[in-house]
């Protein structure tokens, strides 16, 4: 197995700088099912449709042992999130390119599936940040290209996810290659994990980049076709996103959250999907 190397990313013009804010803290929250429509009366009542991507362990994937039920950390989070505030959901589930536009037109409530806090991203929806993020790069078995990292990207095929901050990344590197003379990054889009895995299965790209938790779980699931060929650590945030001005579902995840980091259920449920403890972020709202 080739070396793997750890990269570090430049942001630079790619990605926009984030402005926090910061929304007034509960005081001590707890889990008050009960109280839901004293806490939280925009959300009473409703059943919350959160929207996710089935294809993506280890945040949300089916349930082996039943199909129709997904589970994973955003899944297994979510649920428990929401039993806190004594409300309903139901997963509407989809490619994972698809969903924040389904959120913005309102034909979900949620997007609750390893979300990237950008702020293009911010100037529709609301975030509840919760962990951080690194990106993987997944090659073939034995790395024929011996790919270590962003340095290597020139003159070879990378396969991003539609309309992620990867995508973007690469087209600035790939301007970067050509203004130094050097042949540019052939760029592959999928719309959905799947199809990326495909792309690198079947030769098409050399490359992967995506959440590296997810690649992780899917090159120790197939190892014997596929490794790392690198992994950089982004410092990206990663949260739940709402609709603009959705005040009492944005304050009930934000609760939720903090009850799940004090009584340990988001670390418990980091340890139970061979997750990184360590990538847990403080709760917080970030908005445009």
């Amino acid at each position: 197995m080739k070396r793997l190397a750890l990269a570090s990313m430049a942001l630079g013009a790619a990605f926009a700088a984030w402005t926090m804010v910061g929304t007034a803290e509960a005081a001590d929250p707890m889990c008050e099912p009960d109280k839901v429509a004293e806490k939280y009366p925009g959300i009473a009542g409703k059943t919350i449709k959160i929207g996710a991507d089935p294809q993506t362990p280890p945040y949300v994937f089916r349930d082996p042992d039943n199909f129709d039920n997904v589970i994973g950390y955003d899944a297994d989070l979510s649920r428990a999130v929401f039993a806190c505030a004594g409300v309903d959901v139901e997963f509407e589930l989809g490619g994972w390119s698809g969903l924040l536009p389904a959120l913005v037109a309102g034909q979900i409530d949620v997007m609750w599936d390893t979300l990237y806090y950008t702020a293009e991203r911010a100037e529709q929806v609301d975030y509840i940040i919760y962990m951080q993020a690194g990106t993987g790069g997944m090659t073939q078995k034995g790395n024929p290209k011996g790919i270590g990292g962003l340095d290597d990207a020139c003159g070879n095929v990378f396969s991003v996810g539609l309309g992620t901050v990867e995508e973007a990344a690469m087209r600035s590197k790939s301007q970067e290659c050509e203004d130094a003379g050097m042949e540019g990054v052939e760029i592959m889009t999928y719309p959905d994990v799947a199809a990326g895995f495909r792309q690198v299965e079947n030769q098409r790209a050399d490359i992967m980049l995506s959440d590296l938790s997810l690649l992780t779980k899917y090159t120790l699931d197939n190892a014997d076709t596929t490794e790392m060929a690198f992994k950089i650590l982004t410092g990206f945030k990663i949260g739940v996103a709402v609709v603009n001005d959705a005040d009492d579902l944005l304050r009930a995840i934000e609760d939720g959250l903090r009850v799940m980091e004090a009584n340990g259920t988001k670390h418990d449920t980091f340890v139970k999907y061979q997750m990184d403890p360590d990538l847990a972020l403080p709760t917080e709202v970030l908005r445009d």
